[in-house]
């Protein structure tokens, strides 16, 4: 299991989302819960699932 932390840039790649939505959304509350480690902000791919997972389905 791959327990590396993701990017915003990663996180962009992975949901096909600009990352400029990403942080408006960051902004709103919105999307993935997002970590501060010093001066960035890292998703745990954990979360990122859940937070899928709970948006249901289209």
């Amino acid at each position: 299991m791959n327990n590396r932390l993701m990017s915003i840039e990663d996180l962009s790649d992975h949901l096909g989302v600009p990352v400029n939505t990403l942080y408006k959304w960051r902004t709103k509350g919105y999307g993935p819960t997002g970590r501060r480690v010093g001066k960035y902000v890292r998703y745990r791919p954990e979360d990122v699932d859940a937070w899928i997972e709970a948006q249901g389905t289209a």
